[in-house]
């Protein structure tokens, strides 16, 4: 398992313990509410509505609060009206390549905001484009290793739509088109395997080598400051921190 992936099972597991406190079910509901503004209520015919039900259900948001989530975005309540979507782009320390996706009701306190949590942490805020094309938009499907068999699991994603698929530690990761994440999350549930999440994410192209632990603390404290904020729903970056590195940091 790569550094990034392994950090990104370290931030779905922060997930889950943040959903405990409510926090993330709060960024989450966000997200359904303007995606149903935005594309309406019907997920088979909003794409948006679709990813962000299924990383609702990947940490285990319950079905009441998706539903009403929806509604809420379905209308014309001053909840879903309230907020925009803003991506912020900029560099952090060790020059990696960090993009922020927010939802906001006040564009200028969550720039100010955001601008200083880079400045604290030994980072800067870019200008729009500025690492936007070092990342792709991707389904990622996390499906638990533990009894599966990796030509079945290769099958059954397929069937779903699915472009790749990969061991990673103690669990599987597929790949697919943002389009094709509900289908094939689906269809390796239907062959009786366990999806550990499912989530449209943005994937590095390249990534920046972090060896040393005190650049790597620097930029996971980057990480969680960001992703401490409110308004933050996402938090994406290009580094790659040795496993060894990463459990050192990360204890």
């Amino acid at each position: 398992m790569s550094g990034h992936s392994k950090w990104s099972s370290i931030k779905h597991k922060k997930g889950a313990a943040d959903a405990k406190r409510g926090k993330l079910f709060s960024k989450l509901s966000r997200a359904l509410i303007v995606a149903a503004r935005e594309g309406g209520g019907d997920p088979s015919a909003n794409l948006a509505l679709q990813n962000a039900i299924e990383k609702a259900r990947s940490y285990s948001m319950p079905k009441d609060n998706i539903e009403r989530a929806i509604a809420k975005g379905s209308g014309a309540g001053a909840d879903a009206d309230a907020f925009e979507s803003i991506v912020y782009e900029g560099y952090g320390p060790n020059g990696v390549a960090v993009l922020v996706e927010a939802l906001t009701d006040n564009r200028n306190r969550t720039a100010s905001e955001g601008r200083h949590v880079f400045a604290k942490n030994d980072g800067n805020l870019g200008t729009s484009g500025a690492v936007a094309w070092l990342f792709e938009r991707r389904g990622v499907v996390l499906v638990g290793g533990d009894g599966v068999d990796e030509d079945e699991l290769t099958l059954a994603a397929a069937e779903g739509g699915a472009d790749d698929i990969a061991p990673e530690g103690s669990s599987f990761q597929v790949l697919c088109a943002p389009e094709a994440l509900g289908a094939v999350r689906a269809a390796i549930e239907a062959a009786g395997m366990t999806v550990e999440s499912a989530e449209v994410t943005m994937l590095p192209k390249t990534t920046v080598e972090v060896e040393d632990e005190s650049s790597a603390k620097k930029i996971l404290r980057l990480m969680d400051a960001l992703e401490e904020n409110d308004d933050v729903q996402d938090v994406y970056a290009n580094f790659d921190i040795p496993e060894r590195v990463l459990e050192a940091v990360a204890s």
